[in-house]
């Protein structure tokens, strides 16, 4: 699923507070964005299109609810940017974590963490697939 710029902005709100209703979502949103209530609902409507997001009804008003979780957009968002802008290869991003973004100590380790989960999960797909 593409997202747009507002249409994040949109979705990290409900993450944050949901359900939720236009104008509790108007409050999640950055201030200087000035976005009417019209722009709001319009983009609300974009993404139930898209199924990221469903609406109910609470009497007369609209009621939104996030159809589609953070860590799966974000997922999906990684996914597009690593195939369509780095032509398949991590390599840009693990430079840009290194030298770029000078992770954190605990970033590190998470991400060693990860990494040395991985290789294990791996060998044991490894010893798996040659006792076939």
């Amino acid at each position: 699923m593409k997202l747009s710029d507002a249409e994040w902005q949109i979705m990290n709100a409900l993450w944050k507070k949901h359900p939720a209703t236009a104008r509790e979502l108007m409050e999640e949103i950055p201030p200087d964005n000035n976005w009417a209530y019209t722009t709001v609902k319009t983009m609300l409507t974009r993404l139930i299109s898209k199924n990221a997001v469903s609406e109910h009804k609470r009497g007369n008003t609209s009621v939104y609810e996030p159809l589609v979780s953070q860590q799966k957009a974000r997922t999906g968002a990684l996914k597009s940017l690593v195939d369509k802008v780095l032509g398949g290869t991590l390599e840009p991003v693990m430079h840009y974590l290194v030298e770029e973004r000078k992770l954190s100590e605990k970033e590190r380790r998470k991400l060693i963490r990860l990494l040395e989960e991985m290789d294990t999960s791996q060998q044991g797909e490894d010893k798996h697939e040659s006792g076939k």
